[in-house]
């Protein structure tokens, strides 16, 4: 699994303008599957944990009101940076992307987001 995360970690930083860090985290133990960071004073470790924990209270939410929705992703706008958590499909890991606001385009990273995972699971069936 870790060349294809390599390789999957590899297309989206060549390919996105403004990247700073990527992570693969598990959902149901937390770890840390693949991480990869442009900007040393990011600590994209601990961000994980964090966005882990926004996972895991938007799932229990959906639990609680009886919603019958997957959750996609989320996206989170900061002052100098976009946030990208992709969930996938059966809810046990998660893409966790961050990239600099003034080099990169929402949308646009978005798309790139979207291509890679959709290239990546016809591939490995995930």
């Amino acid at each position: 699994m870790s060349d294809f995360l390599k390789l999957f970690g590899e297309n989206i930083s060549k390919e996105m303008p403004g990247f700073v860090a990527l992570s693969v985290v598990d959902i149901k133990s937390g770890n840390l599957y693949y991480s990869k960071r442009n900007d040393n004073k990011f600590d994209i470790e601990s961000a994980s944990k964090f966005a882990l924990e926004m996972i895991r209270a938007q799932l229990n939410a959906n639990d609680f009101l009886k919603q019958k929705q997957n959750i996609d992703d989320i996206t989170i706008t900061l002052t100098n940076q976009f946030q990208f958590l992709k969930i996938s499909q059966n809810n046990s890991y998660f893409i966790y992307l961050i990239a600099d606001s003034s080099k990169a385009n929402l949308t646009f990273t978005k798309a790139i987001l979207n291509k890679q995972v959709a290239q990546i699971s016809s591939i490995f069936h995930i």
